[in-house]
């Protein structure tokens, strides 16, 4: 038996501490090997293709065409009629001037197509940010009270975003995002996306008084509460307005080549508007208008960013949490559009664009911008081939800003809402909470009480319990991890889950476990009863069929990719439990990361050379040769 076995599995093998080391950090943080088409080129070359790495346009731009900025153009043009309104929208969702909105889609997207990795994305503002931002600052600082220095604080935080994105994208630790799980986010944004839209009745109706809270109760009894303040002539407007939105976003599903309609709706809508509003002068007929918009470019704001106590910490509070939620939608985005196109992006060199054109944009009197899912599938759909879109985007914002700013001063507060409210209506994912609730329904109380933690608590709690059900979800995995009584699929060598495939044959004599996941201190313990409850089980089902007593545990390696000490400590405590009762113990095709730990702390020679395996059916075979031996020496 020994002479058979030998050789087939490679117990010899290790590498040295820093071999193993570095390997675990690459994958760590350079999962995608980003550097591995540099090897073998002349050092000019390597020190080219790595500064072109860092910064892209350096590569697309020298094989860039007429034709491309054709399409660029065009896309660009697109998303410039949608960046208008949503500027001003998000500004005032975030209690900020309308300016400043549109601030926000100049210097930022001429950043993005420096460095920016995404063919597809469209950058700005976002809605849910803009609303998580206001809530926190309002803590310390009044927009009532003090405009001037709550402006400046939104502007820092900004910053303190970009600074947080920067770091995150140099030092690659793009997997603390990874933390937040679809689920969660899902519940967060939807839950957000209701919260925006029953506050824009503020807007719909004409309120002049409203609260500061996000919490449904809070929105809804403010509403109550100010009633008497309602302006039917606004609602009027709005209902219509809405309507021509609600149009224009189903001939948009009806007939897709025709997405240019619903890109443009919320530009006439802000036209329309406004023209309705001048003609009926709305600020005396119950039509609020948004007011004086100042012509000219960003003006620098360096020195006024505020870094003093206690201003500075709450702009870090604010720009640190809306960052991680502005970064996980934007790489999500990108992602996603990439997708279609059968393309790539790197999400730490996205953090590191979004992180640089945060900085630059609140040097330049901007707040957080980052990649909105509506503006960038606009982009998308309009056919842009590179992210010279959003440079054309950032010019056509420039020139707003120089010439026709002054224009929208009209433009009725309740179109503002209307635009909102029907964007916000696209967050709400209804059937991604019924997919959810047909294939996973953890998931889906994982998203039902972030999105409700939203609605009856506030932002920030609902976006905590989000992040904490997402850690938990993923301990849940590490710490439970699922192991199979394996059984033999009638006239095949494979060895299957009996409760998957309950036609496969058990083995006289013979217990066959699978272990799946790490093994690590989390879940070693674990392990260790659940491998003691399938032994007892196995024992008890023994006697009541009166087979044969078990004699041989058999544990399949091949799902754990790796083990620590606790885990070896683990599994020499199985095998002495085994040996007690007279059972022995086999492994199979164990991974070079377990052979190596297992080859440091002995447990090969606990266990013995040949009871290790290269699959399953060999160690069948060997305790099978093993019995055979034994009955005709009668040991």
């Amino acid at each position: 038996m020994e002479g058979q076995k030998r050789g087939k599995v490679n117990l010899a093998s290790r590498r040295p501490f820093v071999t193993l080391l570095k390997s675990q950090l690459k994958e760590t943080f350079f999962p995608d090997d980003p550097f591995r088409h540099f090897s073998g080129q002349p050092a000019a070359r390597r020190f080219w293709s790595t500064i072109s790495y860092f910064v892209p346009i350096l590569q697309w731009m020298p094989k860039y065409s007429l034709a491309f900025f054709g399409c660029d153009f065009f896309a660009g043009v697109t998303i410039a009629s949608l960046a208008i309104p949503q500027g001003i929208s998000y500004a005032k969702l975030a209690q900020i001037p309308p300016i400043i909105g549109l601030y926000s889609s100049s210097v930022p997207p001429l950043v993005y197509a420096m460095f920016g990795s995404s063919n597809n994305m469209a950058v700005g503002p976002v809605a849910a940010a803009s609303l998580l931002m206001a809530a926190i600052i309002q803590e310390i600082v009044s927009p009532e009270e003090e405009p001037e220095r709550y402006v400046y604080t939104i502007i820092t935080a900004a910053f303190f975003t970009g600074l947080l994105q920067l770091t995150l994208g140099i030092f690659r630790l793009g997997i603390i995002v990874d933390f937040l799980a679809r689920s969660t986010i899902t519940g967060f944004m939807g839950g957000t996306a209701m919260i925006i839209i029953l506050q824009q009745l503020k807007g719909f109706l004409g309120l002049k008084h409203f609260t500061n809270k996000t919490d449904v109760i809070s929105v809804l009894h403010a509403i109550i509460q100010h009633r008497s303040e309602c302006k039917w002539q606004s609602a009027v407007l709005g209902i219509g307005l809405m309507i021509f939105l609600l149009f224009a976003r189903q001939l948009k599903k009806k007939i897709p080549k025709l997405f240019w309609v619903n890109a443009v709706a919320p530009l006439v809508v802000v036209i329309v508007g406004g023209v309705i509003a001048y003609l009926v002068d709305g600020e005396t007929h119950g039509i609020p208008i948004v007011g004086d918009l100042k012509r000219g470019l960003n003006p620098i704001t360096i020195s006024n960013l505020q870094f003093k106590s206690p201003y500075v910490s709450v702009a870090m509070k604010a720009g640190i949490i809306t960052g991680f939620i502005a970064l996980a939608e934007g790489v999500a985005v990108g992602r996603s559009l990439a997708l279609l196109k059968n393309e790539q992006i790197d999400g730490n060199k996205e953090m590191i664009a979004f992180g640089l054109m945060n900085i630059a944009g609140s040097f330049t009197s901007c707040y957080l911008t980052t990649g909105p899912f509506s503006k960038s599938a606009v982009n998308y759909h309009a056919g842009c081939k590179t992210p010279m879109s959003n440079a054309v985007m950032a010019v056509c914002m420039m020139l707003v800003l120089l010439f026709l700013a002054p224009l929208f001063k009209y433009t009725p507060l309740v179109a503002l809402a209307v635009i909102i409210i029907v964007a916000m209506i696209g967050v709400i994912e209804l059937h991604e909470l019924r997919h959810l609730f047909k294939v996973d329904k953890f998931d889906f109380c994982l998203c039902m009480a972030a999105l409700l933690g939203v609605l009856f608590i506030n932002m920030k709690t609902g976006l905590v319990i989000s992040f904490l059900l997402s850690i938990i979800r993923a301990l849940l995995h590490v710490a439970r991890p699922v192991t199979y009584k394996l059984g033999n699929l009638p006239g095949t060598d494979l060895y299957r889950d009996i409760d998957q495939y309950p036609d496969s044959k058990t083995i006289s004599g013979i217990l066959i476990l699978q272990l799946g996941s790490p093994i690590y201190f989390a879940n070693a313990s674990y392990l260790r009863e659940r491998i003691a409850r399938w032994v007892e089980a196995e024992e008890n089902r023994i006697k009541e069929t009166r087979s044969q007593d078990l004699q041989y545990v058999i544990f399949d390696m091949s799902g754990v990719s790796a083990i620590d000490n606790s885990g070896i400590a683990m599994m020499l405590e199985a095998h002495k439990m085994l040996q007690k009762k007279g059972i022995k113990v086999a492994l199979t095709n164990p991974s070079l990361k377990v052979v190596e730990k297992f080859t440091a702390a002995n447990f090969i020679e606990a266990v013995g050379k040949e009871w290790f395996f290269i699959s399953i059916n060999d160690a069948v075979a060997g305790c099978h040769f093993a019995m055979q031996e034994a009955n005709e020496t009668g040991v």
